[in-house]
C-alpha cells in the first residue's frame, strides 16, 4: 500500500498545483503557488549563494530554481501521500500546511497588492486535501466478509449439529470473496480497488485539463501587454547618438561584437516570471523628499518628451573578472535628470534635501541611486527603446532605467513604476538589506574574448582580442602580458563614447608550450585595472583576467 499511497500524495499535489494555476489568471501569475515560494526562496537566499547560482546556471537560474522547488514538493507529496495510508486526515492535513505556506509566500511578497493573492494557493492545497483524502480512502476501505453479510445460517453450526459443515473450511467464504474481488471490489480486510483507479485516473486527467487551462489563460493575461508593445513607434531622437565610429568594431574572430543583440544582451534579476505590462495602463509616480512638484507620468507622456538617444554599457555587479554580464547597446528615453528638475529636485550640491532615489518595480524590486550621480550631467535615461526598437519585455518594457557608470543593481530597475526621493541614512533597498554596497561605481576591467580558456592554436601569429570598460570614464590604455613577460600595449579600436566598452587587439608570435594570457586596462583618469582579487559582494568584483592556452 505504501506505493499506491505515495502515488496518491503524488496525485494530490499535482492538482494543487493544476487548480492553483487556473486560480492565479483570475487573481495575477505571479501568485502563483511556485513564483510565489520561489520568489521568497530568493529573497531569503543569502547573497553569496545567489552569487554562486548566478556563476554556476547564468540566466538558467531562476529555471533550475524553480525545479528545485518542484524536485521538493514532489518529494513531500509523496511523503504525504504514504502518510495518508495510515494517517488519513494527517496526511490530507499536511497538504493544508504546504498550501497555508504557499499562500503566505504570495501575500508577503513586494509586489502583493492584496489578500487575494492568497487564493490560488488556498484554493489548490483544500482541492489537494480533499483528493488525497478521497484517495487514501479507497486505499483503506474494508468490506465485511460475504459470510457476515449473510446471517448466521450459515454461520452458527446449528444445522448439522457439531458446526463442521459451515464452520471447519474456508469453503463456505472463499466463493463469495473470490467473486466479489473478481468484479473490482474489495475483499475481506482488502481496498477497494476499482473506486481507487477511477479516482486516480479522473483526477490525473481533471488536474492536466486544469494546469492546460491555467497555462492558457496565463498567456491570454498578457496578450494586452503583447499587442501594446507591438503598437509603440519610437519617435525620432531630438538629440541623436552620434554614428558609431568606423573602427569602433574590429573584425577578429571570436570578440564580442561592439552591439550586443537584444536577444544576446544578458538578463539578471529576481523576476521568477516576466512581468508583461500593458503601456496603455502604465503609470510612473515621482515623489517624495525634496519633490515640490510631485508627477504621475504615463507611457505617451514620456514619448511626446524630447527623446535622447544614446550608447550605454551596462554591467551587472555580479559579473566575474572575465565573466559575460556585460554587454552595449543603443538606448532611446526621456534623460531623467530633466524630469527630476522639472519637480523641483536638486541634487545634494546644490541643496537638495534627498541623495538618494530610490525606484521601484511593478515585481516589488527596490534600487536606490544616488542623486548626484543621476543629475550630474551624464546621460541617466528613462529608456523606452534598445537597439531600434521598443524595450523587449525581459529588458523591462514599458519602461527602465539606464544609468553609465553605475552597476546595474543601483541603477538599472526594470518595469519601473515609482521614484521616490529619500536619502541613504532613512532607506534601505533590496540589495543593500542584503550586504551588498549602497553606492557602486562600475570598476575598470578587461576580458580576454580569444582565444578562448584552453584553446590550442597553433604557433605562429595569435590575435589575442577582447574587451575593456570604464563606463562614464572611459578606457585609455590596454596591455596584455604572456607568461611572466613585459607588458605590451594593445591597439585600441575606436572610442564610441566614454560610456561604451572599447575593443583592444594584440598580435602575438606564439611559441610551443603552455602560456598564461593576462590583460590589463587603464581608464582615462589614469587608473590602472587592480591585480588584487575581490569577490563581487558587496560591490562588484576586482583583478585581471587570465586565460591559460596550449600552443601546438
Amino acid at each position: 500500500m505504501g506505493a499506491l499511497g505515495a502515488l496518491s500524495g503524488l496525485l494530490a499535489g499535482f492538482a494543487s498545483l493544476a487548480v492553483a494555476e487556473l486560480v492565479a489568471p483570475a487573481v495575477r501569475p505571479e501568485a502563483g503557488p511556485v513564483v510565489a515560494v520561489g520568489g521568497a526562496a530568493i529573497d531569503v537566499t543569502p547573497a553569496p549563494v545567489k552569487d554562486w547560482a548566478i556563476r554556476h546556471f547564468g540566466t538558467d537560474d531562476k529555471l533550475v530554481l524553480q525545479l528545485g522547488i518542484l524536485g521538493v514538493l514532489t518529494v513531500l507529496a509523496l511523503a504525504l501521500g504514504a502518510l495518508a495510508v495510515r494517517f488519513r486526515g494527517a496526511g490530507s492535513a499536511g497538504v493544508l500546511v504546504f498550501g497555508a505556506i504557499g499562500a503566505a509566500a504570495a501575500v508577503g511578497r513586494p509586489d502583493s497588492r492584496s489578500l487575494t493573492d492568497a487564493l490560488p494557493s488556498a484554493v489548490g492545497a483544500v482541492v489537494g486535501a480533499l483528493l488525497l483524502y478521497v484517495l487514501a480512502g479507497r486505499l483503506t476501505a474494508v468490506r465485511r466478509p460475504p459470510a457476515a453479510r449473510s446471517g448466521s445460517a450459515a454461520g452458527d453450526g446449528s444445522a448439522t449439529g457439531d458446526g463442521s459443515a459451515a464452520g471447519d473450511g474456508p469453503a463456505a467464504g472463499d466463493g463469495p470473496a473470490t467473486a466479489d474481488a473478481a468484479d473490482g471490489s474489495s475483499a475481506a480486510g482488502g481496498w477497494d480497488r476499482r473506486g481507487f483507479v477511477v479516482a486516480a485516473a479522473s483526477a490525473a486527467a481533471a488536474s492536466a485539463v486544469a494546469g492546460a487551462a491555467g497555462r492558457s489563460l496565463n498567456g491570454s493575461r498578457g496578450q494586452n501587454a503583447v499587442a501594446s508593445r507591438k503598437q509603440v513607434v519610437l519617435p525620432r531622437p531630438g538629440s541623436p547618438a552620434r554614428p558609431v565610429p568606423e573602427g569602433a568594431g574590429l573584425r577578429v574572430a571570436g570578440i564580442s561584437p561592439f552591439v550586443t543583440p537584444n536577444r544576446d544582451f544578458y538578463r539578471v534579476d529576481t523576476a521568477l516570471v516576466v512581468p508583461r505590462v500593458d503601456a496603455a495602463g502604465w503609470r510612473l509616480r515621482i515623489h517624495g523628499k525634496g519633490v515640490r512638484r510631485p508627477a504621475v507620468l504615463t507611457f505617451d507622456d514620456l514619448l511626446r518628451r524630447e527623446q535622447v538617444e544614446r550608447d550605454i554599457t551596462l554591467t551587472c555587479v555580479s559579473n566575474e573578472v572575465g565573466g559575460p554580464y556585460v554587454g552595449n547597446a543603443r538606448w532611446i528615453g526621456v534623460r531623467l535628470a530633466d524630469l527630476l528638475a522639472e519637480c523641483g529636485v536638486r541634487p545634494p550640491s546644490r541643496g537638495g534635501p534627498a541623495d538618494q532615489l530610490v525606484a521601484r518595480s511593478v515585481d516589488g524590486m527596490t534600487i536606490g541611486s544616488p542623486v548626484e550621480d543621476v543629475m550630474d550631467g551624464r546621460d541617466a535615461l528613462l529608456a523606452v527603446g534598445m537597439n531600434g526598437e521598443p524595450l523587449p519585455f525581459e529588458h523591462g518594457f514599458p519602461v527602465r532605467m539606464v544609468v553609465p557608470g553605475l552597476y546595474g543593481f543601483v541603477s538599472a530597475c526594470k518595469w519601473i513604476e515609482d521614484i521616490e526621493l529619500t536619502t541613504f541614512d532613512s532607506y534601505d533597498p533590496y540589495w543593500v538589506k542584503r550586504g551588498w554596497a549602497r553606492r557602486a561605481p562600475v570598476k575598470t576591467e578587461s576580458r580576454i574574448d580569444t582565444p578562448k580558456p584552453f584553446a590550442r592554436p597553433a604557433a605562429g601569429t595569435v590575435m589575442i582580442a577582447g574587451v575593456a570598460w570604464a563606463q562614464h570614464r572611459g578606457i585609455g590604455k590596454v596591455e596584455v602580458r604572456v607568461d611572466d613577460g613585459p607588458w605590451q600595449q594593445a591597439t585600441l579600436a575606436a572610442e564610441d563614447t566614454r560610456d561604451t566598452w572599447r575593443q583592444w587587439s594584440l598580435p602575438w608570435q606564439a611559441a610551443k608550450g603552455g602560456h598564461t594570457l593576462t590583460v590589463r586596462a587603464t581608464d582615462r583618469t589614469g587608473a590602472v585595472q587592480t591585480e588584487k582579487r575581490a569577490r563581487t559582494i558587496p560591490d562588484g568584483a576586482s583583478g585581471r583576467h587570465s586565460v591559460v592556452v596550449t600552443v601546438d
